[in-house]
């Protein structure tokens, strides 16, 4: 198994998928499960491909999903060694995509291999859900797939998410949920003016401000045991024409919060919109959903990853919801139990992203140990 991990990933690091262009690399993997049986289907929705696969038939659908895009290198001068070269040094293999998320894929795609050809008629079903749109816009990607999938009936019961979620060594975090995330692009009207002439106009920059005080300072709730308290932030805030003797038409806030179980995105809205009521402000506000908080309780595909890791690697992992979203948002809302797992966040869209060699080959030994714990 070492061997074909390490120099798949290389060959699907090699490729330069800068986000939504898979450049092949889906291709690539594509053959390989062909050759073992797997019943391809293509997705391509606008510029995005998208890679839906199956091996087996009936209940339960087992399904790895992943992307091939990857974020843009920066200044490649930066990088020690080329990033798109996969060289590996001292068993570090090096690259970009090299922890997120290609080390994981060539993982994925090894072990259902390795399981596929040790168990040709096994129970229920593997599938792979791979997309080339996750690190962009993330609009043409699995949530197209899992629209078409459940426009059908299809299913998915149990669902495991390459994303690097370790933080120190390979499966010390497995995440079994993620926060919903929901922006606001709040337009607050005044009326343009001369500042040395304040009566005639109105500011809307100091009409907003018991608005935005009372805004920051809410307690949307306390959290539960699996999330943090839900939590907003300005991440923008625009007003003026540049000029100083110029008193604003318009002053534009952008914020997002990060919510957890304890609220819905309506009860968000309708908060807001209270507010913005209540302190007399003339407005128009867009939301952006990007996703809706998901978790994935303790059940059996939480066992068959914690055992996975206890008896591969030794550790039991903490099961955590941190961070940010995943496309784990989307497969969730087909009812399915989602987890994540992967190698090292430390260096992911980062200079020099790398991912130790032994991390792979042991994820490999997860995977296929998770399905058959599932699927024996």
């Amino acid at each position: 198994m070492n061997h074909n991990i390490i120099e798949l990933a290389q060959n699907l690091i090699r490729r330069p998928s800068v986000s939504p262009d898979d450049q092949g690399c889906q291709q690539v993997i594509a053959q390989r499960l062909e050759q073992l049986g797997f019943v391809i289907e293509w997705m391509p929705f606008n510029d995005t491909m998208n890679l839906w696969a199956k091996h087996g038939s009936g209940a339960p659908v087992v399904a790895f999903a992943g992307h091939t895009d990857v974020v843009p290198t920066g200044d490649e001068s930066q990088w020690t060694y080329p990033p798109f070269e996969a060289k590996i040094v001292d068993d570090i293999l090096y690259g970009r995509g090299a922890a997120d998320m290609k080390g994981s894929l060539a993982a994925m795609v090894v072990a259902a291999e390795e399981y596929v050809k040790a168990n040709p008629n096994h129970a229920g079903t593997i599938a792979f859900l791979i997309t080339s749109d996750e690190e962009a816009a993330a609009k043409d990607g699995t949530v197209r797939v899992v629209e078409t999938l459940m426009a059908r009936g299809e299913n998915i019961d149990f669902c495991m998410v390459g994303e690097p979620s370790s933080s120190n060594t390979l499966g010390d975090v497995v995440k079994n949920g993620r926060r919903g995330s929901i922006t606001g692009n709040l337009y607050i009207e005044g009326i343009q003016g001369h500042v040395a002439y304040p009566h005639l106009a109105e500011n809307p920059v100091h009409k907003a401000l018991p608005f935005l005080q009372e805004l920051t300072a809410y307690q949307w709730d306390k959290g539960n045991a699996f999330f943090p308290p839900t939590s907003l932030q300005i991440a923008n805030i625009r007003a003026g024409t540049g000029s100083n003797n110029v008193i604003p038409g318009e002053l534009y806030v952008q914020f997002n919060l990060r919510y957890c179980t304890e609220v819905t995105d309506e009860l968000i809205k309708n908060t807001v919109a209270e507010m913005l009521k209540k302190h007399g402000l003339k407005y128009r506000i867009d939301w952006n959903l990007s996703g809706k908080p998901f978790l994935t309780e303790a059940g059996k595909l939480v066992d068959a990853v914690v055992n996975g890791l206890e008896s591969v690697v030794g550790i039991k992992p903490k099961l955590d919801t941190g961070g940010g979203t995943s496309d784990g948002r989307f497969i969730a809302l087909m009812g399915a139990e989602v987890v994540e797992l992967g190698p090292l966040n430390a260096t992911i869209h980062k200079v020099n992203e790398c991912v130790p060699v032994a991390d792979l080959v042991a994820l490999g030994a997860v995977y296929q140990r998770m399905l058959v714990n599932l699927l024996d």
